[in-house]
């Protein structure tokens, strides 16, 4: 009778489900502390009101703010490094603890940088006030997207027989979603956008096209 070994590869995911209780574990401190904010917060998807609340620049910078920030870039990065391993067809692990720190870096390093050059620009063309309150539109919006993504990422992390359409649908609300929210966005700043034309084509080209081309073009290749 013949006797055949195979290998038997477990993957690690106690780091994943770390991370997904440490995001819960900031949602519920940002509800408990800022109970009223996070109740505003949460029906953005349905109302503009917390955008008229807080649109105040400062808002950008508060503990509220930063704390649901990290729990986007932990989202994102999750979701990316999920797109990366189906897309390589198995030569990229989603469970790659490793490559999931480099993600979550870039990924923060790339949203803070490009926040930087955004306000560094502002200030050198005198639109810092539009910028300011272009920014907290979008920053809003697309923590949103990260929260609502974190579900998403659960699943997608712990089912390992997910079909091509239901990746494909996701990819495609998340962009429609996307657009959306940006063309909403330049409908309410549209005057400011008119006087200042020149300057926000520059920025558009600069700051909201360029860095997600590269960004594209650097995963596709390392995939």
């Amino acid at each position: 009778m013949a006797i055949s070994f195979q290998e038997r590869v477990l993957e690690n995911k106690d780091w994943a489900t770390v991370l997904f209780v440490v995001c819960f574990a900031l949602l519920a401190l940002a509800k408990t502390v800022f109970e009223g904010r996070f109740a505003e917060f949460s029906r953005l998807i349905f109302s503009d009101k917390y955008i008229k609340i807080y649109k105040d620049s400062s808002n950008l910078m508060s503990w509220f703010t930063i704390l649901l920030f990290i729990v986007q870039v932990i989202s994102i990065a999750f979701f990316i490094q999920f797109l990366l391993s189906y897309f390589s067809n198995g030569q990229i692990s989603k469970t790659d603890w490793v490559l999931y720190l480099r993600l979550l870096t870039l990924t923060g390093v790339f949203i803070l940088s490009k926040f930087l050059v955004e306000k560094i620009i502002s200030v050198s063309f005198n639109i810092e006030e539009f910028i300011e309150q272009f920014n907290l539109q979008k920053v809003s919006y697309r923590t949103y997207l990260g929260l609502l993504l974190l579900p998403v990422n659960i699943f997608l992390f712990y089912n390992n027989n997910v079909s091509a359409a239901a990746i494909y649908s996701i990819i495609s609300i998340i962009l429609i979603i996307n657009v959306l929210t940006y063309l909403n966005s330049l409908k309410i700043y549209q005057n400011l956008i008119i006087s200042k034309l020149f300057y926000f084509i520059l920025y558009l080209c600069a700051l909201e096209i360029a860095p997600y081309y590269f960004m594209y073009y650097w995963f596709t290749k390392k995939a």
